[in-house]
């Protein structure tokens, strides 16, 4: 394999999925980043900062590498904004094993997540991206106006209930 280049205007972008709000340890991120420049201890302590909003989450992030300095930014999944919405206390993953997300979402909120998924989904319609993130809905366990997901499905399928069209 060969060795990145350090070019002083190349971007190196490593993909990390860790818990957010916490401190990654760094013999995990030695031998990701440890070739690209900066220090793990330096990059740990800002991802924690960078995910202090998503507190419990298993979260997915991009850092870009440039001249040893590391640019962070998150990518949540569906899952993770789904229970973000649920408003639910943070957790401590030490502690907690399991949890169960039984909280009740807005359909609204629902179509706001499907927004922000769109670009990652594969479905050309709105209405279809909202039809996976009630999936996704039903699997974290959560209900959406006080009724399982699933049931909803159906009514958008059956046209009781109107998606926005964009």
């Amino acid at each position: 394999m060969p060795w990145p280049s350090f070019d002083p205007i190349e971007i190196q972008v490593v993909y990390l999925r860790c818990t957010s709000g916490e401190v990654s340890a760094t013999s995990a991120l030695a031998p990701k980043i440890g070739p690209l420049g900066p220090s793990p201890e330096k990059v740990g302590d800002d991802i924690a900062k960078a995910t202090g909003d998503w507190k419990g989450l298993r979260i997915t992030m991009t850092l870009a590498i440039q001249n040893r300095q590391a640019q962070i930014e998150v990518v949540p999944s569906a899952s993770a904004l789904i229970v973000k919405a649920l408003k639910e206390p943070p957790r401590d993953r030490k502690k907690q094993k399991n949890i169960k997300h039984s909280g009740n979402t807005t359909f609204d909120e629902i179509v706001n997540i499907a927004r922000q998924m769109q670009h990652q989904s594969l479905a050309r319609e709105l209405s279809r991206t909202i039809k996976e993130i009630l999936g996704t809905a039903q699997s974290v366990g959560c209900s959406v106006d006080s009724r399982r997901p699933h049931n909803i499905i159906d009514d958008i399928n059956s046209g009781a209930v109107e998606c926005p069209a964009s």
